[in-house]
């Protein structure tokens, strides 16, 4: 059975409504044979990230990058994960009040050296996620779950 990972770090309401509706989105009808685990960045393992066949990163935007709780997941499993991982599908989810533009220029960088492949456009959220923030997440995790069962 295929897997996806949800790597999210989630310190407010806004960031919580996005990995809702990304796990909601990543196990719906017709992908029950996918998989659905979820982890905050703080404490997943590279053992996790290889366990699992795709992954979706929820993350705020926090000074212009991304959370350092993000930041800490990507130093921790970069090098473990590099060869073993190359040209699997992934996905982004970023929150931010003003601007997310840095926080996804940064993860772009990460994710090319480890050579994942984008599935599906990212997201961008400004402020409170409304209906169509909270469809784009929906779609982000049905989109690299339906994504693996395509492999």
């Amino acid at each position: 059975m295929p897997k996806v990972l949800v790597v999210h770090h989630t310190p407010s309401p806004s960031m919580h409504t996005m990995l809702q509706a990304v796990r909601d989105g990543a196990g719906a009808d017709g992908l029950e044979d996918v998989e659905v685990v979820t982890a905050a960045a703080l404490s997943c393992t590279a053992a996790e990230v290889l366990a699992a066949d795709g992954y979706v990163i929820l993350t705020p935007a926090n000074l212009g990058t991304m959370a350092g709780a993000v930041k800490h997941f990507f130093d921790t499993i970069y090098y473990p994960c590099l060869e073993e991982t190359q040209g699997r599908p992934f996905g982004v989810a970023v929150h931010g009040n003003s601007d997310v533009d840095g926080a996804l220029r940064d993860i772009a960088k990460i994710t090319t050296g480890l050579g994942w492949v984008q599935a599906t456009e990212h997201v961008r959220v400004l402020d409170t996620p409304d209906a169509d923030a909270r469809d784009a997440c929906w779609n982000l995790g049905a989109t690299v779950a339906a994504v693996l069962l395509a492999v």
